[in-house]
């Protein structure tokens, strides 16, 4: 994978921001001497915007998990940010990163990476909070995702970060609007001390109709090594209809 650290001003935040952007490229197992090396692509990439936890930052999931490996694999791009304890909400004083991540970010890297600007090849995942995160943009926006991954998630709204969007609403609201949602992945640790709560979630998807699945694990708790085999899991579970789809990719 080629990695990019980039800052850049935010004009929805008022202030620099850095994420990091990581592309499929070439590898040591392409040097084929019967085939030309190239770095020229032949179609943009699918994205997958990944969302950290609560006192977490964009360098964990490279970290704790081998997601980089598993989407150079499967040739998908991945976008990491930085949101500090803030729940990927509109805050009172000014830090919107609702409308950073649902509106600033993706324009950013599309207009600056050979990222696909359909939704059928754009994804959201996160674990804890960015759990949470993944599915209030999910749900709240259910046209410009394909699919989404919520990992151990908080489902229940926190005052302290303020006017919070809650996820029984949304859901509840999208389906009396028939829109049509992303298809979900929700997981979680049968150990894990959100466990009962998400379980909750399950049954007001259930009680909805709204297809999903739901993935409940014995022997984990709040973990990364939890979260690092369900990544694996969910990337191969995403669905997939763009060129890279059945061109795996040898690391």
């Amino acid at each position: 994978m080629a990695r990019f650290s980039v800052n850049f001003y935010s004009y929805t935040l008022g202030h620099g921001v850095s994420i990091e952007v990581t592309i499929p490229s070439f590898s040591s197992c392409d040097r084929d001497p019967n085939k030309k090396w190239t770095h020229v692509l032949p179609a943009k990439f699918p994205v997958l915007y990944l969302l950290h936890g609560h006192g977490n930052d964009r360098h964990c999931w490279m970290r704790y998990t081998g997601v980089e490996r598993l989407a150079e694999e499967q040739r998908i791009a991945l976008v990491t940010l930085d949101t500090q304890n803030k729940a990927y909400n509109n805050l009172p004083y000014g830090d919107n990163y609702y409308d950073f991540l649902n509106e600033e970010l993706p324009e950013f890297v599309k207009a600056n990476f050979p990222i696909s600007d359909r939704p059928e090849d754009t994804y959201i995942a996160g674990l804890s909070m960015g759990g949470y995160g993944t599915l209030i943009h999910a749900l709240k926006n259910p046209e410009k995702y394909c699919a989404f991954g919520a990992m151990s998630p908080g489902v229940s709204v926190n005052r302290e970060f303020g006017a919070c969007i809650d996820p029984f609403e949304e859901v509840e609201a999208r389906v009396k609007e028939g829109r049509k949602l992303p298809a979900g992945y929700i997981c979680c640790g049968k150990q894990d001390f959100l466990y009962d709560r998400v379980c909750g979630f399950i049954d007001k998807l259930n009680e909805l109709g709204v297809e999903h699945t739901w993935h409940a694990v014995d022997g984990y708790e709040h973990e990364w090594r939890y979260w690092d085999w369900e990544i694996g899991n969910f990337l191969k579970w995403i669905p997939r209809t763009d060129y890279y789809a059945d061109k795996p990719h040898k690391i």
